[in-house]
């Protein structure tokens, strides 16, 4: 559940995004771009993986199906605009389709079935070069702007997608949905006793972290103007995401968007300082965040200022 802080906190880093183009060079921008693209991308995730506690590795899928779907239609004259909307479809039916099978799975068998889905979309889309291009990818039409015009209008349209599924996961986090994602992450079985449709919860909630994340890759397509496989279904990106929510906080509202910050942010030190040694220090990420910050540094950040707060009564008294 967001509190009026979050929220403050929240609006003021939509508008430092936002405002980027006025004082920063392009390297910012599109750094600006890429933070606003994965903060849709794990509070997408934050549905499935956060508030119901199933170990999701199907996002990257999700994203290439809808880069491919953006890019096919765009290719077959059909207006950005309208290509994005069509992804989202179709990327929310085929989530929903998949949920209702995949979910019957639970733990480290859903974990496998879901990184499976992402091979599966990817060797399809390889193989399919009458339509997909095969290996070779597609190239999608540019907008014929200069370059700052497009760098701009893809931050705001990421803006736009960001503040969507924010929005959405607060009305999540305090509707009944919430109640029973949350019920399921801690006893699915007690939760199914009392009467809540596991099931069809289980799948909404699938859906959701798959819908604007089929915009969010139709989006990427039209900015980057060509895709192939290999980046559209990166398995890096399969742990990239989970990562993130889990850097910030998984379950909360804010969470994600403070771990997708932190990690865009840090992941750009990488590649700059340590080229060669930057999925080595992914992993030390990750072993660091089971061991020593469960709770994502959203949780850590609140305890912290608790206990400051408690201390101070105590003083006081």
């Amino acid at each position: 559940m967001i509190t009026r802080t979050g929220l403050i906190l929240f609006a003021i880093w939509v508008v430092i995004l936002a405002t980027t183009p006025l004082h920063a060079d392009n390297y910012i921008v599109r750094t600006a771009i890429m933070i606003s693209m994965y903060s849709v991308l794990a509070l997408s995730w934050n549905f499935i993986g956060g508030f119901t506690g199933y170990p999701s590795f199907a996002t990257v899928a999700f994203f290439g199906l809808g880069a491919y779907v953006g890019a096919i239609a765009q290719r077959n004259g059909v207006p950005m605009v309208v290509a994005w909307m069509l992804a989202t479809i179709v990327v929310g039916a085929f989530a929903a389709a998949l949920g209702s099978i995949l979910l019957r799975l639970k733990g480290h068998y859903f974990a496998i079935g879901s990184i499976a889905v992402v091979e599966v979309c990817r060797l399809v889309i390889s193989s399919w070069r009458s339509v997909t291009g095969g290996g070779d990818g597609l190239n999608i039409p540019l907008l014929r702007w200069s370059p700052d015009d497009v760098a701009i209008f893809f931050l705001m349209v990421m803006l736009v997608l960001m503040i969507i599924v924010f929005a959405l996961n607060a009305f999540v986090s305090r509707h009944r949905l919430g109640f029973g994602l949350h019920c399921i992450r801690q006893n699915e079985d007690a939760a199914d006793m009392v009467g809540i449709n596991t099931t069809l919860y289980k799948v909404i909630a699938f859906t959701l972290s798959a819908l604007f994340v089929g915009t969010a890759g139709a989006a990427y397509a039209s900015w980057v103007g060509y895709i192939d496989p290999t980046d559209s279904f990166s398995i890096l990106m399969t742990v990239k995401v989970p990562v993130m929510v889990l850097l910030g906080g998984a379950g909360t509202v804010l969470g994600p968007v403070i771990g997708a910050a932190s990690f865009v942010v840090l992941e750009e030190i990488f590649w700059s300082n340590f080229l060669d040694w930057n999925r080595a220090i992914l992993g030390m990420v990750i072993v660091f965040l089971i061991f020593f910050l469960p709770g994502g540094l959203l949780r850590v950040s609140f305890r912290k200022v608790r206990d400051r707060l408690k201390g101070r009564e105590g003083v006081a008294t």
